[in-house]
């Protein structure tokens, strides 16, 4: 029999008692939904449908077979240095993280203590909000008008970190570049402009890096160069940032496959933008026959699209294409809850989710 110091200790247990009371009380972040079985049609967590280039493949192999026993290099200098080259700056301007999201996480933890605030307009990426619980941090969160241009509210905020994700997800709406250099200059903390999809826009905020001191830019390997599977993003910004973020990084965090596929992809860019760009053609197509059928689609400049959805519904619409193996994104949370999400997949993904769709709408008016 159990003593009651010890069902006192289960039940401590049970409370989650034995975390920080801000671990406790926040909810996980949940990824989008990952199916096992190869049948899905799978247009829901911004994927891309193509293939990285060939030379990614060939450049894992010889890694593979090589000093796999050893440490990888903790900065990740052979993708530093080509990421110098691609944009004019210096190697010392780059981090290299395991994906986008632990460069969102070096950040945070690097900037935002307890009760600092964190400001960033809404809807957009959740995990920027599940990273400020993490800190304890103080969240200023500032709706989106309908144009989706930057919240004047966010201007001159005080926040200690501001996050703008440019295109923005879920919208795929982006900003001009002078209006984020105008709200960096605004700002007493830093900015991070998360450009995950920055590549399949049409316009960045890479040439500001350098001309405003507390101005960051994320990027991420995971949808231009089709390499989410092996988890590579990157930060740039000031030196003086970008090494007092190296302080808070985990020691070895890139491995040695990554890299190498990494340094590979940006070897062959061209390969890339054709990618880009055939996404981009799908894009327009997508959204047009979209609106054709009662959406209404904001103008996107990400590889997915967010369409307000007319009868049955978003959330009816979501289930119905999950029951036939389709998947899209949706999200029961207040201005985001009439709407659905869709990667842009290839044509042939295309064509079987707009055919479902209208069958789907079809029944209803039968």
């Amino acid at each position: 029999m159990r003593t009651r110091a010890q069902r006192h200790a289960d039940s401590k247990r049970t409370e989650g008692m034995y975390v920080r009371p801000n671990i406790a009380r926040m909810q996980a972040y949940l990824p989008g939904e990952q199916p096992t079985e190869s049948a899905w049609v799978k247009l829901n967590t911004n994927e891309n449908p193509y293939p990285p280039s060939p030379e990614v493949a060939k450049a894992i192999l010889a890694e593979a077979a090589g000093e796999l026993n050893q440490y990888p290099d903790p900065m990740a200098d052979a993708v530093r240095e080509r990421l110098a080259t691609r944009f004019s700056l210096a190697r010392e301007n780059f981090l290299v993280g395991n994906g986008g999201d632990d460069i969102l996480t070096i950040v945070t933890r690097s900037i935002a203590g307890e009760k600092d605030l964190v400001a960033y307009p809404s809807p957009t990426y959740i995990l920027y909000e599940t990273l400020a619980e993490l800190q304890a941090a103080k969240i200023h969160e500032v709706p989106y008008g309908p144009d989706f241009a930057i919240p004047e509210a966010l201007f001159g905020s005080g926040a200690r970190l501001t996050f703008l994700a440019n295109p923005n997800s879920p919208s795929g709406t982006a900003v001009p570049v002078k209006q984020i250099k105008r709200l960096a200059d605004s700002l007493d903390g830093a900015l991070l402009v998360d450009e995950a999809y920055a590549d399949f826009a049409d316009d960045t905020a890479m040439r500001l890096v350098g001309r405003a001191a507390n101005l960051c830019v994320l990027r991420s390997f995971s949808k231009s160069f089709s390499l989410a599977g092996l988890r590579v993003g990157y930060l740039a910004g000031p030196v003086e940032l970008v090494s007092q973020f190296a302080k808070a990084k985990d020691s070895y965090n890139v491995n040695r496959l990554s890299m190498a596929a990494a340094a590979a992809a940006l070897d062959d860019y061209d390969y890339m933008l054709e990618n880009v760009e055939r996404i981009r053609r799908s894009r327009c197509e997508l959204t047009e026959a979209l609106d054709e059928l009662g959406f209404s689609s904001l103008p996107s400049q990400a590889n997915f699209i967010w369409t307000k959805v007319p009868s049955p519904g978003a959330r009816s619409l979501y289930e119905k294409l999950k029951s036939r193996k389709i998947l899209v994104r949706f999200w029961d949370r207040p201005a985001m809850s009439d709407y659905v999400r869709i990667t842009v997949g290839t044509d042939k993904q295309v064509e079987l989710f707009l055919s479902t769709v209208r069958e789907i709408i079809g029944a209803q008016d039968v």
